[in-house]
């Protein structure tokens, strides 16, 4: 069983004073941005590297030499590696100490950007790229689950506003810095990878000292098999795009054995998935619409996110002729609407609960900024790219860190680390993905304008252009005038291009938001946001959000009736309209407590697993109130039904749990061996009865034990069946109303029955053996009547007046 250990650490809510907060009490704002001040740090890392290389793309290209496959690559490298890590990291932030992981993560992005600043061909520095791409992952994925793990749901969407202003300042400071350093001749590209390790060591030290997280100690399994086959499937899927209609067709066998290789090997992820015990991606997850619907949306939104990151750099530098640093300043307006649109919707989320409004206004801005972007060329007025730009900032805002919200809101804690990493999951490979294909799609159409351009130039402006159109990236100060120009037209309109195959995705993205169902975010948290130290055994309890620092604590234990503890016993506080207040997670020494908003009325639920759940009514007045729970435990019932005679298993057979009231606990039907199985039924005096066709019913009363499953095994015996019609007059017509009699051997009379409008009558669950059957309505006639097996099937009998 989970158990979380106490430390100096603070929980998430809010309260009227700063200062020292004592254990168990609310957290206060200024207690959250210190413990988020190292997480932003690490976030502010991880955004850095992806971006800061943007601009200096072209000259590193350039420098170390390739063309746009390779320009491609350095990019996707770092996207796989961190898509195909982010469920695993995901999935060992339910398992291990969060804290410690996303110190882990800082150190291998630190190992990785010095390896890359000294890389020495394009090879080396795309290798490099994938050790970044992993601690990059973690960064990403951990930043969202810890941030979870603080704060309430409700209250997340402001803090999930400063994680989207984060991402903000550092996507325009990434390419900002990168430019400046690459056209300062004393630093060169190479200190693009250098200058985050410093801010990398800062977050570790500011991590240590402020983040304080629960520490979750069971036995664990980490899923290396789904972690390995996944990025397999990956791998090979964006080694097929980035490759086809270059290297070869797309249709071709190579298409058809790689994207066949990737189908197979997610089939493979799926199966090993539903037999792991700790599955990297949990597959029940997607039972859930929202997760579902959230985690195809960021396929989409990924796309359309990384081609503006990726591509304006291109664009600004190629297609316009600025400088790296010019590049970057020139994107600002995109960063200006992500910044405000991230912010503003974080904080309106917080006071109203609300979120869908912002999704699908941000899928209509992404989709009309990427169509927007998609009519510009080399020469078009900036007014008009900025404008664009920024409305395209301001979607994208709207959708990123909404999308990761609503999912965190709809699964339980033990799950928070997985179902928030399938959302950043899938983000990261519809990034993947778009950048390798539209990577492809810019160098064809690129290729495709430099071609028309200089045969409009004639055959010796081709000449003079030598290998310009031969997929290398073109250094365009050397280019005659008129070449350069075509070069510059070719790439402002393959970016435009580029853009406008983004569009359909984002659209796409848009659609999927729309059946998206709201669910008002929770104002209690999702998980204790305390960290306690290993050798203390209490948990830590969820303040109530809503709650202030009143002093009416409610507080008591949860106990078994035999009077033993129930630590991982759930306890929520709710108010008599259904509004949850405040939520409880049970200590090793069963105990709960938290604070309830002020006097009144107010509902306890306690839950756990094992034990069916209890709900009790409690008056608060002007001071603490302690209140015992007692949950009473479930054990299960078992057995089989067979055939009296032979002992043959009885297939399909109804069993039936009652009470002692009469109310159906259980139902269900025997399988082909005749076993039936119930779990979760109440220790005490249950009746069951027992149905099936060609048998004698029978009711039986069990008591349910305390532990384990009671077994109980039935034995039916055949219930044989007569039926028949009695007929009557010289026509042999049915006769209505008549009264039919089933006598045993020994006198008594077994059944009576009268016919029905057709003349019909059926006795049913007959032993076997030898009966009289009489029929009156006429003057009576008996006969004798053996039953054996199943009975006896249309036994008509004829009845008549004595003169007929």
């Amino acid at each position: 069983m989970a158990t979380t250990t106490p430390d100096s650490g603070v929980r998430g809510g809010h309260a009227k004073h700063g200062g020292h907060v004592p254990d168990g009490a609310p957290m206060t704002h200024r207690q959250i941005m210190e413990a988020l001040s190292g997480l932003l740090l690490g976030m502010f890392v991880a955004i850095l590297s992806s971006t800061i290389v943007s601009n200096a793309l072209p000259e590193i290209i350039t420098d170390l030499g390739g063309g746009q496959s390779a320009y491609t690559w350095v990019v996707t490298a770092a996207l796989l590696s961190m898509t195909a890590t982010t469920p695993l990291w995901g999935k060992l932030a339910d398992l291990f100490s969060k804290k410690l992981l996303v110190q882990i993560a800082l150190v291998i992005y630190v190992a990785g950007s010095v390896v890359a600043g000294l890389s020495q061909n394009t090879g080396m520095l795309i290798a490099c790229r994938v050790v970044q791409g992993v601690g990059v992952g973690g960064l990403t994925a951990l930043s969202q689950i810890i941030l979870a793990a603080m704060i309430s749901p409700r209250e997340r969407g402001r803090y999930s506003g400063y994680l989207g202003a984060t991402f903000a300042v550092a996507t325009v400071g990434g390419p900002l810095l990168g430019g400046v350093i690459t056209d300062t001749d004393w630093l060169g590209w190479r200190w693009c990878f250098y200058v985050g390790v410093p801010f990398a060591i800062i977050a570790l030290l500011v991590l240590q000292k402020t983040l304080k997280l629960p520490v979750v100690k069971r036995q664990v399994k980490v899923d290396w098999a789904g972690a390995l086959v996944i990025s397999a499937a990956v791998s090979l899927l964006l080694i097929w795009v980035t490759f086809a209609g270059d290297k070869y067709d797309w249709m071709s066998w190579q298409t058809a054995a790689m994207v066949g290789g990737s189908i197979v090997l997610g089939a493979l992820f799926v199966f090993v998935e539903s037999r792991a015990s700790e599955p990297i991606i949990p597959l029940r997850l997607f039972r859930n619409r929202t997760i579902t619907l959230a985690s195809l949306a960021s396929l989409f939104v990924g796309v359309a996110m990384f081609a503006g990151t990726v591509f304006f750099s291109q664009y600004f530098q190629l297609a316009r002729n600025e400088s790296p640093t010019m590049s970057g300043v020139l994107t600002i307006p995109m960063i200006a609407g992500l910044f405000v649109s991230s912010t503003v919707s974080g904080m309106v989320i917080t006071k109203t609960g609300r979120w869908k409004a912002w999704l699908v206004s941000g899928g209509v801005l992404v989709t009309g900024g990427l169509g927007l972007l998609g009519t510009i060329r080399y020469d078009t007025e900036y007014w008009h790219i900025a404008v664009f730009m920024a409305v395209l900032g301001l979607g994208l805002g709207m959708m990123m860190q909404n999308l990761v919200l609503c999912t965190q809101n709809q699964v339980d804690p033990a799950d928070l680390g997985s179902a928030s990493s399938v959302v950043t999951f899938f983000r990261s490979l519809g990034g993947a993905i778009g950048v390798s294909a539209l990577g492809a799609v810019l160098a064809n159409r690129v290729t495709h304008y430099v071609q028309d351009g200089l045969a409009d130039l004639g055959p010796k402006a081709a000449g003079t252009a030598g290998g310009g159109s031969g997929g290398g990236i073109p250094d365009m100060d050397k280019l005659p005038a008129p070449i350069r120009t075509v070069m510059e037209s070719a790439y402002g309109h393959g970016v435009a291009d580029v853009f406008l195959y983004s569009a359909p995705f984002a659209l796409l993205a848009f659609l999927v938001t729309l059946f998206i169902k709201e669910v008002a975010l929770k104002s209690g948290s999702n998980e204790p946001a305390k960290e306690l130290p290993a050798d203390t055994p209490a948990t830590a309890e969820a303040a109530p959000d809503t709650a202030q620092a009143t002093g009416l604590t409610v507080s008591g234990t949860v106990r078994t009736a035999e009077g033993s503890d129930v630590p991982g016993a759930t306890v929520t506080l709710i108010s008599l309209g259904g509004q949850q207040l405040g939520r409880a997670t049970v200590r090793d020494t069963g105990g709960y407590a938290f604070d309830a908003p002020g006097a009144g009325s107010y509902v306890l639920i306690a839950s756990a697993d094992g034990f069916q759940p209890q709900a009790s009514t409690v008056v608060v007045h002007d001071g603490p109130l302690t209140h015992d729970l007692l949950l009473t435990g479930t054990s299960g019932l078992t057995g089989s039904v067979t055939a009296a005679e032979g002992g043959a298993p009885v297939d399909g057979a109804t069993v039936v749990v009652t009470d002692v009231r009469g109310e159906v606990l259980a139902s269900g039907k025997t399988d082909a061996d005749g076993g039936f199985a119930f779990a979760e039924l109440v220790p005490g005096a249950v009746t069951v009865a027992v149905t099936a066709a060609g048998h004698r019913p029978q009711a039986l009363p069990v008591e349910i034990g305390g532990q384990g499953a009671t077994r109980l095994d039935v034995a039916l015996a055949a219930g044989a069946v007569v039926h028949g019609t009695v007929r009557a007059g010289l026509d042999h017509r049915p006769l209505a109303d008549a009264r039919v009699t089933l006598v045993d051997a020994a006198g008594n009379v077994t059944a009576s029955a009268t016919t029905d409008a057709d003349g019909t009558y059926a006795f049913a669950d007959l032993d076997a053996g030898e009966y009289t059957l009489i029929a009156t309505g006429y003057p009576p006639v008996a006969g004798r009547l053996t039953v054996t097996g199943a009975g006896v099937d249309g036994h008509d009998i004829e009845l008549a007046h004595p003169g007929e």
